[in-house]
């Protein structure tokens, strides 16, 4: 089947498997920001932006695609670069491995509401799994980052 999506703001064609995910159509492409995890739904690895709202990656057909547009973490670098480094400075990106998805859904919060409270920030992230840090890092990294907005 052949589709046409609009990837990281520029429009690609190409031709798919009926069955090819969205994770692997993107990976082939060029986003190896886009992680496979658990291929279950369940860890947020593999969070992209479609037209954009957080959807995963691993349980999206490529073929649903069609049509829509499509940011990973490769053409949202510049918005990312804003509030990234308050994660870090938290101690939060310990091995990294899940730093996308928490990025990505980072951006699609801060879209949405751009003065979170911290209930609002992990109900966004409650998705995403994280090994090494517990999560909380990663909200104190969120809110420095508001806090530094606001001052």
């Amino acid at each position: 089947m052949e589709i046409k999506v609009k990837l990281n703001g520029k429009m690609l064609t190409a031709s798919v498997e009926a069955d090819t995910v969205l994770l692997d159509f993107l990976r082939k492409n060029g986003c190896f920001s886009v992680k496979r995890g658990c291929d279950t739904s369940n860890c947020g690895l593999c969070t992209v932006l479609m037209d954009g709202r957080p959807i995963l990656s691993c349980s999206e057909l490529a073929v649903r695609a069609d049509g829509h547009e499509i940011y990973t973490l490769e053409g949202l670098k510049e918005e990312a670069e804003e509030f990234v480094g308050f994660i870090a400075d938290q101690g939060a990106d310990q091995c990294g491995f899940c730093n996308p998805g928490f990025v990505m859904n980072t951006i699609a919060l801060l879209r949405e509401n751009s003065n979170p409270t911290d209930d609002e920030i992990r109900a966004f992230l409650a998705g995403n799994l994280c090994r090494c840090s517990g999560y909380e890092g990663q909200l104190r990294g969120i809110r420095a980052f508001l806090d530094s907005r606001n001052n």
